[in-house]
């Protein structure tokens, strides 16, 4: 060392400028080393140097990186991997602090202490080092640097609170992915900086933070080691480590360090804790604005005259214990725990047996645990490398080209890479180490490659499970209150400054489900702020749209397309539905009025298409007492009443007001009242929905299927849902009220009383088996009595026409033949296709073999129906008195137990005479179930 050497120790708190200071001292000689605490700081420095000077003056040496052009000047180095001897005219150790750190101390005491620029030597530090540097190094001037900005301590605060452009820190991997993962759901996302990454990745998450994509980041303690970001706040999430062996507690020096980061240049910063970080002591947090620190007495040490005769003598070298007060004895580091464990080794210490080889060893034994597997995992590996290097003097091609292929894989999740590029980062140290691998070049060009290769994967899948692009972009934009640039395509996705968002279905906007809690209301937020406009265009669209592309659904609900834009909910009438629309708020009252305009427009029109006969009967001003009364029922009832519900109004209309509503469509059927017009399906869907509307229902019950005469009982279904659908229950189904009204009109036809039997007619408009038929007129309030009859075969078939003669005609068979022979014609089918079978064996066919007749004959089953309930207005035929239900009826008898006549015949017995004037006779009701009845006795008299 020259005697004119000057040697500076500059300290101060962060942000005092100190590394910046160093760089441009170096730069002012010829040849310079700078010694920095970790990889990426010497990369960034390194970066910033050759910005000055170009790349072929300055070298960049770590542990896993080795860049020297021919004719480097500048030397940036991590501070393990500087190199000793060159006599340098500028040497300068950045963060000297770390002397007192458990783990990596003795290095930096070693370069405190024998370290030396020809011309000058600067130590960077915290202002802790004053004392142990004036002890150990006493030719030292000092140099105090004061804060450049303002650090203050804003207490606690939660993460969802957290201000932009802030850096949170957690001391586990476990714990920066929680937080970042809870970033990415509230804020967007953010950036992961630890020193395990390697440069590539590091700084690709930083440039994401620097340039605003995200505005978060989220490290270890490793940004407090001169990593320069445009930090704001810095929060802690816990204020305890694990230091290798134990939990320990942060030194305020420690976390003013890192809590340094906030505020870079002349701008202000803020410190605090989030999470289950406690609130910090008042005395700690002012210590840390005023950067006021116990001084440190004793510095890590490890002796550095190292003998290296065996083994043995190593280790006993490097635990020899420092003889100044100011140095403690280093705890033991990880290269000398691998050297004793491979010391125990029987072929490792047959191969160490001299000073070359026990030297060999050591660099190897030097080699990082970059994987962290364990320490017997770690010392087996160097086993096989000093093996190697010891028996071949490098290793083997072969074998180096194994272990890369092994790790050179991009796939898997962020705990694979990252376990990948830690295997990776043992062999670039390989690679980087003089005479280890026959092709140095090669080597170090393949490990590159491979570790940056995984680099870039790793941060494409730390950008994906940490960084929601979207919502950051959204989040930026509206916090520059710039205009967002909204897209809708024909599929209705919502896409906003490129980032799809969501779906906009109708007139509401749907988030992108896999966005939650704060993300979600950011989203929402955003996207309806750029929607605005395309709210408006879609409403023009709409309201000039045609009918046909609206419709109403069975639930009450207004489609237009595929999309719910509104429903209808229950007006002053029946016939006046009202409407409400499905619009997000930001799209505005205009669009929200223009779409319930369109809405309410169509459901009008809709009505007075479908419903015009009804609302014609509404509006006809000749209608005048009675029948006006008897319209508005009508009306009410959406075209539809059971005739028992108003049997006295229909008693008390005269014929001419009858005639007035018949010319309105109305029929006065038996069971019911209706129009025909409104029993069409598209009627029918509109009058339930109509009816559930008026009638308060939750859930609106649906139209049957249309063009079915008879259709299952719906169970559980509100009180005259059948009446609303046009059909009648009975029994197990329901008939449409139409075709029950033809079925009426035979029924009338036939001896209820005596009994009668179903008829093909009758059967064909139900569309019905004749068991189902019974069911159906049971419904009806007849008794269906079940019977068994011989079944009358047909004639055989030998002359045609002379079977066609003999053949009875329908009006001379009994109508009971008839009805059975009919019913039951499928059977028949069946019996003529066994009587052919049988009359091919009468035959005489010699080839099948005679088969027993039975003389048993067939038999048929058919019903007897009679009318079974109590007189009642407009129901039913007329029951004698005495008769009751379900009785057994033998021919009709008077009270004196005399057999009438047929249906509508007079009872037999004495005349009686009157001297009064014959009474004026009351015109019969066409309407009435028995008309035709009546009129024939009175045509009969």
């Amino acid at each position: 060392m020259s005697g004119s050497s000057r040697i500076v120790a500059v300290l101060g708190p962060t942000n005092t400028g100190k590394t910046h200071y160093a760089i441009e001292r170096m730069l002012g000689h010829r040849t310079g080393v700078i010694g920095l605490p970790l990889r990426l700081l010497a990369r960034e420095v390194y970066d910033k140097i050759v910005a000055i000077r170009g790349p072929s003056v300055v070298a960049l040496v770590t542990g896993e990186e080795r860049i020297v052009p021919p004719r480097a000047q500048y030397w940036v180095c991590t501070v393990e991997a500087m190199p000793e001897g060159m006599g340098a005219d500028f040497v300068a150790i950045d963060e000297i602090q770390l002397c007192a750190d458990p783990e990596r101390g003795h290095v930096f005491t070693d370069r405190l202490l024998r370290s030396r620029g020809t011309n000058e030597t600067l130590f960077l530090g915290s202002d802790t080092m004053r004392g142990p540097i004036s002890a150990l190094v006493p030719q030292a001037q000092f140099v105090r640097r004061e804060r450049m900005s303002q650090l203050v301590y804003s207490g606690s605060r939660k993460i969802s609170r957290m201000p932009a452009r802030s850096a949170i820190v957690g001391f586990s991997v476990e714990n920066v992915y929680a937080i970042a993962e809870l970033l990415r759901r509230q804020k967007g996302g953010a950036a992961v900086v630890m020193g395990a990454l390697s440069p590539r990745t590091r700084n690709a998450q930083v440039d994401l933070y620097q340039n605003g994509e995200v505005d978060y980041l989220v490290a270890t303690d490793a940004i407090g080691m001169g990593l320069n970001l445009d930090v704001n706040h810095v929060a802690f999430s816990s204020l305890s480590k694990f230091d290798g062996r134990r939990m320990r507690p942060l030194a305020p020096n420690e976390l003013a360090q890192i809590a340094g980061r906030a505020g870079r240049g002349m701008s202000d910063g803020t410190f605090g804790v989030t999470g289950e970080a406690p609130p910090l002591d008042e005395g700690v947090a002012q210590a840390i604005m005023d950067s006021r620190f116990t001084p440190m007495k004793k510095l890590n040490w490890r002796n550095a005259a190292l003998r290296f005769g065996s083994i043995e003598a190593l280790i006993d070298s490097l635990e020899v214990s420092p003889d100044d007060e100011h140095l403690i004895k280093a705890r033991p580091a990880d290269d000398l725990n691998a050297l004793k464990s491979l010391s125990q080794v029987t072929e490792v210490v047959a191969r160490a047996s001299d000073g070359p080889s026990v030297r060999l060893l050591w660099d190897v034994c030097r080699i990082p645990d970059f994987r962290g597997i364990s320490h017997a995992e770690h010392a087996s590996l160097l086993e096989v490398i000093y093996g190697h290097l010891h028996e071949r003097g490098s290793i083997p091609d072969e074998f180096m080209a194994r272990q890369i292929r092994r790790i050179d894989q991009t796939h898997g999740d962020i705990d694979a890479l990252s376990k990948r590029l830690a295997y990776i980062r043992t062999w670039t140290y390989v690679a980087q180490r003089k005479g280890w691998v026959r092709d140095e070049s090669h080597w170090r060009d393949e490990t590159r490659t491979v570790e940056d290769r995984l680099s870039d994967a790793l941060h494409e899948r730390l950008t994906q499970r940490f960084v929601d692009r979207r919502t950051s972009v959204l989040l930026r934009r509206l916090k520059q209150k710039e205009a967002l640039l909204a897209e809708v395509n024909d599929k209705g996705e919502v896409t906003v400054e490129g980032e799809f968002v969501g779906r906009l279905e109708g007139f509401r906007f749907i988030p992108d489900k896999s966005a939650q809690g704060t993300e979600a209301k950011a989203l929402k937020s955003a996207s309806l702020q750029a929607l605005a406009p395309q709210f408006h265009l879609r409403a023009d669209r709409f309201y000039n749209a045609p009918d046909t592309e609206i419709d109403f659904t069975d639930q009450g609900g207004l489609m237009w397309g595929e999309y719910a834009v509104g429903k209808l909910v229950a007006g002053a009438e029946p016939l006046k539905p009202m409407v409400e629309v499905f619009v997000d708020e930001a799209a505005g009252p205009d669009v929200e009025q223009k779409v319930q305009r369109r809405l309410q427009h169509f459901i009008d029109r809709k009505v007075a298409a479908l419903f015009e006969p009804l609302l014609n009967l509404s509006r006809d001003e000749e209608l005048s007492g009675l029948a006006k009364g008897f319209a508005f029922r009508m009306v009410e009832a959406l075209g539809i009443l059971p005739r028992a519900q108003v049997a006295q109004e229909v008693k008390d209309l005269d014929q001419d007001a009858r005639g007035a509503l018949r010319k309105h469509g109305i029929r006065f059927g038996q069971f019911t009242i209706f129009m025909p017009l409104l029993l069409k399906p598209a009627p029918t869907r509109l009058r339930l929905v109509l009816w559930a509307l008026s009638s308060g229902l939750q859930e609106f019950p649906e139209a049957p299927p249309p063009g079915l005469v008879t259709v299952p009982v719906a169970k559980d279904a509100p009180q005259g849902y059948d009446t609303m659908c046009g059909y009648r229950d009975a029994g197990e189904r329901s008939i449409r009220i139409d075709m029950l009204e033809r079925l009426a009109d035979m029924l009338r036809a036939e001896d209820s009383r005596g009994g009668f039997e179903a008829k093909p007619d009758m059967l064909s408009i139900t569309g019905m088996t004749l068991d189902q038929f019974a069911d159906l007129m049971q419904g009806l309030g007849y008794k269906a009595e079940r019977g068994e009859r011989p079944k009358v075969k047909p004639a055989p078939v030998e002359q045609p026409a002379a079977a066609e003669a003999d053949k009875p005609t329908a009006e001379e068979a009994p109508a009971s033949e008839v009805a059975a022979e009919e019913v039951a014609a499928p059977a028949e089918a069946a019996a003529e296709a066994t009587d052919g079978t049988e009359a091919a064996a009468e035959a005489g066919a010699d080839s099948l073999p005679a088969e027993p007749v039975s003389d048993e004959p067939e038999v048929e089953v058919f019903y007897t129906f009679t009318w079974a309930r109590q007189r009642q207005p407009n129901r039913g035929p007329r029951r004698e008195q005495g008769q009751g239900k379900g009785k057994p009826r033998g021919k009709p008898q008077d009270g004196r137990g005399k057999p009438h006549g047929k249906k509508g015949g007079k009872p037999q017995g004495a005349k009686t005479f009157s001297s009064r004037p014959p009474k004026k006779e009351k015109a019969i009701d066409p309407d009435n179930p028995f008309a035709a009845a009546l009129m024939g006795l009175k045509d009969g008299n």
